[in-house]
């Protein structure tokens, strides 16, 4: 059976291209029963208040630091978007006088202009995001060599560096349109016309220059211009499938303003249920092993009509 068009972008793949029983089943969970879908190699964990939350998101970054040692360096890769962990990691970092030296950082992904990574002049620049919200503000004789920061400005050399560097944990948050860093769902043309890619093939995809599903534009409009799409590019430089299955664990993280009510429950259905689905890339996860979910229970909302 032909799948149905999306009803947000046509020329896409999405989650309103799945079966209506897998959305249905989704829109019905509960705060209770997102915490009932953990499994083993999928964890969930809810916190009360914003301040558990992103003390415990930032508190993963120093722990995976903490782990460095000249003999083994290792590293976290983190997203923009949550970033109010970002200057809570640089405070813990000065007040407890952590050395960096041999730890490092992996940035998701970065916008793409002119065929080409966006500067750190860039308004929306996650590198400049990056370093103004945390590493310039970590003290200079605590701070890893810059060497160590790793951002998709040379693709071969970041793809790579997953090879040379163990990563602990890929940390990030959930998109609309249920993607980790910039792994959207590709278009619905040439061999993917009539079924998007399968789990096996979408997770072949390496650091990558992507078009960027309708949905994040908007989103990125949204969460970080106010509104005004055109200051947000067309595509990105993200981390890929192949990068994201060398590290240890996944973590991502839910505040409740990036996607919204329903999309938080569907991609935790169906890595619990393992329904992986390229229409949805988040629930690819499904096959990773080890994945955590981490919502603040005050963003978990419900799906209901309400009229505002």
């Amino acid at each position: 059976m032909t799948r149905p068009l999306s009803k947000v972008a046509p020329g896409w793949w999405d989650y309103t291209t799945l079966d209506e029983e897998i959305l249905r089943d989704a829109a019905k969970l509960t705060a209770d029963d997102l915490l009932g879908l953990s499994r083993d190699g999928f964890e969930v964990t809810m916190y009360d208040s914003l301040r558990e939350f992103y003390c415990a998101e930032a508190l993963e970054y120093v722990r995976v630091w903490q782990q460095a040692t000249p003999d083994n360096p290792v590293g976290i890769c983190g997203p923009i978007g949550p970033t109010d962990q970002l200057p809570l990691v640089a405070q813990i970092v000065n007040d407890l006088d952590i050395k960096l030296h041999n730890a490092h950082f992996w940035g998701m992904d970065e916008w793409i202009e002119d065929g080409k990574p966006v500067s750190l002049d860039h308004p929306l620049s996650f590198a400049k995001a990056d370093m103004e919200l945390c590493f310039n503000r970590i003290r200079p004789e605590l701070l890893m060599p810059m060497e160590n920061i790793h951002f998709p400005t040379d693709i071969e050399a970041y793809s790579q560096s997953y090879d040379q560097v163990s990563c602990k944990l890929m940390q990030g948050g959930q998109g609309e349109v249920k993607h980790w860093a910039f792994n959207d769902p590709v278009k619905r043309e040439g061999q993917y016309k009539d079924a998007p890619p399968t789990p096996e093939e979408y997770r072949q995809l390496k650091t990558r220059i992507t078009d960027l599903h309708p949905m994040t534009i908007i989103q990125n409009a949204r969460t970080s211009g106010g509104g005004y799409v055109p200051l947000v590019p067309l595509r990105a430089a993200t981390v890929g499938p192949v990068e994201t299955w060398k590290t240890d664990c996944v973590s991502i993280w839910h505040p409740g303003y990036h996607d919204n009510p329903f999309g938080i429950r569907l991609t935790a259905l169906m890595i619990s249920k393992k329904i992986p689905d390229s229409s949805v890339p988040m629930s690819l996860m499904a096959d990773h092993p080890s994945v955590k979910f981490s919502y603040y229970r005050g963003g978990i909302g419900t799906v209901e009509a309400v009229m505002q």
